[in-house]
């Protein structure tokens, strides 16, 4: 913790990089264990979902089950710190790899959902907007044998039911022309929108240093900004349980929980 009380007083303008890690705490099961392997079944790609109506009816499946838990989240003493550090002018941009609205929560301002966020879904036919809890109603309504069911909690809203039988179940469409709804997050096999990704590229080349929090940085998204900081000479921190993809790239590295490190960091940087 002087380590990085130290990096965050000689850079104190950060490009901050948050990924799962940052909300189990909110009780958000991550996607990968600490050496970077799946702890759930895959998830669906982008083709399948727009190609085939079983894997809708899986993917609406398995959200109706999880998305009471992200739902009802909090944020935790991590994204309360983030935004404490916003507050005090430390973070040039934050970039979340999550899709949970945690940050937002918290309060932090300067924040880039770089794969969108769960709480919409938008009509692939005529645009329409669609908040997911107004998604999650039309679900209960027309799947009430589903309602209450038990699920395997699983990360950024999603779940895996105990019976997983997707036959007969309704999935949600545009209410205003019938379309295929669509979530507004980056699936497995999408890439990133270039408008996020180009302003992400310019936050980092404005920062001091930059600091990844709760990340494995496996998926190319996230770690392509540790090679781009490693480029420009950009020195990297990380709070992360378990290995990173980046830990070559790293000028420091703390392995403890993402809330408590962040808290005691804010409260010294108050301090000081």
């Amino acid at each position: 913790m002087d380590d990085l009380h130290t990096f965050v007083r000689r850079y104190p303008k950060l490009f901050v990089l948050t990924g799962a890690g940052a909300s189990t705490e909110s009780g958000i099961p991550g996607y990968r264990d600490a050496e970077g392997h799946w702890t759930r079944k895959a998830p669906v790609h982008l083709q399948e979902f727009l190609h085939a109506e079983s894997a809708r009816r899986r993917y609406w499946r398995r959200s109706m089950a999880g998305w009471p838990l992200l739902a009802a989240a909090r944020p935790n003493p991590a994204h309360d710190a983030l935004a404490r550090l916003d507050a005090m002018g430390n973070v040039r941009r934050l970039v979340t790899q999550n899709v949970d609205g945690l940050h937002q929560r918290a309060g932090s301002s300067r924040l880039i959902e770089l794969h969108g966020s769960a709480h919409r879904a938008t009509c692939l036919a005529c645009g329409t907007a669609h908040s997911r809890a107004s998604i999650q109603q039309s679900l209960e309504r027309s799947n009430p044998h589903c309602v209450g069911a038990l699920a395997r909690r699983g990360a950024d809203g999603d779940g895996e039911p105990d019976a997983d039988d997707a036959q007969g179940f309704r999935i949600p469409s545009c209410e205003r022309c019938g379309g295929i709804l669509k979530p507004d997050v980056v699936f497995f096999g999408e890439c990133v929108p270039k408008n996020r990704v180009d302003d992400a590229r310019d936050a980092l080349a404005r920062a001091d240093a930059m600091l990844v929090v709760g990340s494995s940085l496996t998926v190319y998204s996230g770690y392509r900004f540790c090679v781009w900081a490693a480029e420009r000479g950009t020195p990297i921190a990380a709070i992360n349980l378990g290995r990173t993809r980046a830990d070559p790239l790293l000028a420091l590295k703390v392995e403890a929980p993402c809330g408590q490190s962040l808290s005691a960091l804010a409260d010294r940087m108050v301090a000081g």
